[in-house]
């Protein structure tokens, strides 16, 4: 028995969380947001540092290099820096976020919400709303300290922004985490929110309509970095120009680079309200639209500026922007009716008119959020007076993004909705098939003959053995013994019947068999009943050659004398 259980082989079992209290679970959770945001500012100190070694010409020393590490982990997020050592002397603020830069900062407190939540040998777990505050908490420490540190240096933070973005893309990205570890739940929505919302949440068409807006706005994102790569290549020699003046050094120039890398994102929205309408705003009085670029724009060297379109009226080539923003309501329209009316799906299943318009409509205003959302982002200030406003107005931006889309994904999703649940031959054949058939495969159900009682049409005259009849087609159906022939009722249920070989029929051996004894049916109540015909009293004649006598005890027929 000893031995049995020894070479047993062990089942492997899932961790279970140690059983201690909430405690150190919670602290445990708070160490792993602290650490995140030491590991954010930590990558772009070494990017800093490697640069400010590099350079011949440093402006500061090392607690300099650092509080610009600093500010610029706090403008990832979003924070205003303010800019003291200028021209002027009065501080100027830089509003403007470079969008690549908050990437690596919401994925590590991502990482830190969802590791949190993670079963492990030995591990402590909490609960997740614990989790949430406790990662939250952790950076926020990390991040108070890192805007008091950037007091004094060459980019300061703004207490009053700071306070704002810092908590709150914290907090979102550590949400997202924590729905991400605990499975990824719908439901059950929190108990603050309306029933019709709950009710109106809870349906198809709202995740649909989620899926058609992240489309739209993709497609938003994509033709506007198209738009900038294509204005770059048709400058490619003002933007070589602006590349080399803002640096002579190898470092600088790396700088220049990664930084343009950076706003890659935030140039891509620019593109796309270009392609909406609004434009951008290139200073307080300048704005660059398709239609023209108005008033006197401030533009600093920089080389992604070098693809704004020269200054006066717009030409056909700048008018062909208005693809993107049609692009996007195709977008929409396209993941609308893949659930509205599917390719292979049957008519039956399609959504209504009413329906499909109104999930196409949600899918519009949610790509117009989103997009105002981005437009918000990658705008802001920087510096004062002329330089105060840059980048697109993101109401502008949003409200001209939902005319797009619903102009075009709301009458592009109802027109491919009907074009898929038409019915084919209805508009030339005058009919219309029945749900779930193709009218050019229907194969009508034979004719039945008249019941009895009804008066019969009177026969013609009357033909020949030979006049009037036509050779048999080759591979026709011979008749029954007893049946009726090609002239009577029964051949008109064959009229019916396609021309082709049964075989070739979509409903096969099936439907075959179903006419042929429908046919056959038809023509068994048309068989000819003999009636007998009465003989006249004494009359009878003599039995032939070939009949056989009557049977035993049965009169002959033949009068006896």
């Amino acid at each position: 028995m000893t031995q049995l259980t020894d070479r047993s082989p062990s089942v492997p079992q899932a961790p279970v969380p140690v059983q201690g209290g909430p405690v150190p679970a919670l602290a445990a959770s708070f160490v792993r947001g602290a650490t995140a945001a030491g590991l954010g500012l930590g990558v772009l100190a070494l990017v800093v540092m490697g640069l400010w070694i590099s350079s011949p010409y440093p402006d500061s020393g090392p607690g300099g290099a650092l509080r610009l590490v600093a500010g610029l982990w706090l403008l990832a997020h979003g924070t205003e820096l303010v800019r003291a050592g200028t021209l002027s002397g009065a501080p100027a603020p830089v509003g403007v976020a470079p969008l690549l830069f908050g990437a690596l900062p919401a994925w590590l407190v991502y990482r830190a919400a969802r590791d949190a939540l993670e079963l492990g040998e030995g591990r402590l777990r909490p609960s997740a709303r614990g989790a949430l505050w406790a990662v939250t908490a952790g950076y926020l420490l990390v991040g108070i300290a890192a805007t008091v540190y950037t007091a004094g240096g060459p980019l300061a933070a703004d207490p009053r922004s700071a306070a704002l973005h810092l908590p709150l893309v914290t907090a979102l990205a550590a949400a997202v985490g924590v729905w991400s570890a605990s499975g990824r739940p719908h439901g059950p929505l929190p108990a603050w929110v309306p029933g019709r919302v709950r009710g109106a949440l809870a349906r198809t068409r709202v995740a649909v309509a989620l899926r058609s807006a992240a489309a739209g706005a993709l497609a938003l994102l994509g033709g506007g970095a198209l738009l900038v790569a294509v204005s770059l290549v048709w400058h490619s020699d003002a933007t070589q120009d602006s590349f080399q003046h803002l640096a002579d050094a190898w470092s600088g120039r790396i700088a220049v680079l990664l930084l343009g890398f950076a706003l890659v994102p935030n140039a891509a929205v620019w593109g796309a309200a270009y392609g909406l309408g609004p434009g951008f705003a290139l200073g307080t009085g300048a704005t660059a639209t398709p239609l023209a670029l108005a008033g006197a724009p401030a533009l600093p060297h920089f080389p992604l500026l070098a693809a704004v379109p020269a200054q006066g009226r717009g030409t056909p080539l700048h008018w062909a922007a208005v693809a993107v923003p049609v692009l996007a309501g195709v977008m929409i329209a396209w993941f609308t009716v893949r659930a509205a009316a599917p390719r292979h799906g049957s008519r039956e299943s399609a959504w209504g008119v009413r329906e499909t318009a109104l999930t196409a409509l949600l899918g519009a205003v949610g790509c117009a959020v989103l997009t105002a959302l981005m437009a918000a982002a990658a705008g802001g200030p920087m510096g004062t007076g002329r330089l105060a406003a840059f980048g697109p107005v993101w109401w502008l931006t949003g409200a001209a993004a939902l005319v797009w889309t619903t102009a075009v994904g709301v009458p592009g999703a109802l027109g491919v909705r009907a074009w898929r649940v038409r019915v084919p031959g209805r508009w030339w054949r005058g009919g219309a098939a029945e749900p779930g058939q193709d009218s050019e495969t229907a194969v009508p159900v034979p004719a039945v003959p008249a019941p009895a009682g009804q008066p019969e049409l009177e026969p013609g005259p009357e033909l020949g053995p030979d006049e009037g009849a036509s050779e048999p087609d080759e591979g026709a159906p011979e008749p029954v013994d007893g049946a009726s022939g090609p002239d009577d009722g029964a051949s008109d249920a064959y009229d019916f019947l396609p021309s082709g070989s049964w075989a070739e029929r979509e409903g096969g051996l099936e439907e075959t068999a179903a006419l042929k004894g429908a046919s056959e049916g038809s023509a068994a109540k048309l068989q000819p009943v003999p009636v007998p015909t009465p003989e006249p009293e004494g009359e009878s004649e003599p039995p032939g050659e070939g009949a056989s006598p009557p049977p035993p005890g049965e009169p002959s027929g033949r009068a006896t004398p």
